[in-house]
């Protein structure tokens, strides 16, 4: 998906790298402006803090090496620091919800996905990668404030016959 998102334009590319890099939602992503990710010399920022939407919380996060080089090349260091960083080219808002839908529904039909794809499937993933990379389910209950180990296992996937199979190939 990267590559043919990479191949229409470089701001639907940041949209994805950095949904899937960083488990935010995408309410809190498509209100994202330049000034978060671009410091004052116009170099993508290593750390950021946003205030969700949803919770109300304020949360800190690392933009890894994928983002900060989306940002780069997607973002021109004389574009104005208040814009949107997913900027609608439709008003002065950011890109609707359904717009950043249809973005991610294109790649994922152009690479032969058939399954539903949705803008939370970027935040979903980044926690089922985080889990299977051994990242501790309550790290990630806390990236995702979830108030239970079982709806963060849930959340990303992980089903009961996966934890069965832990089970049966443990052989001590």
């Amino acid at each position: 998906m990267k590559k043919i998102l990479a191949k229409t334009n470089k701001r639907d590319m940041l949209l994805f790298v950095l949904g899937i890099n960083s488990g935010l939602r995408i309410s809190d992503i498509l209100n994202m402006k330049v000034e978060d990710v671009l410091d004052e010399a116009g170099r993508p920022k290593q750390t950021f803090e946003l205030r969700e939407k949803k919770t109300g919380k304020v949360k800190r996060f690392i933009l890894n090496d994928r983002i900060q080089k989306a940002v780069k090349e997607a973002i021109d260091a004389s574009t104005d620091r208040q814009a949107y960083l997913f900027a609608s080219r439709k008003g002065n808002g950011p890109i609707s919800r359904q717009q950043a839908w249809r973005i991610l529904n294109e790649a994922a039909r152009a690479v032969g996905i058939k399954d539903k794809i949705g803008t939370h499937t970027l935040r979903k993933t980044f926690g089922y990668f985080a889990y299977g990379n051994g990242t501790d389910l309550t790290l990630l209950q806390q990236i995702f404030n979830h108030a239970a180990p079982s709806i963060t296992l849930k959340y990303i996937g992980i089903t009961q016959d996966e934890i069965d199979d832990v089970y049966i190939n443990i052989s001590l």
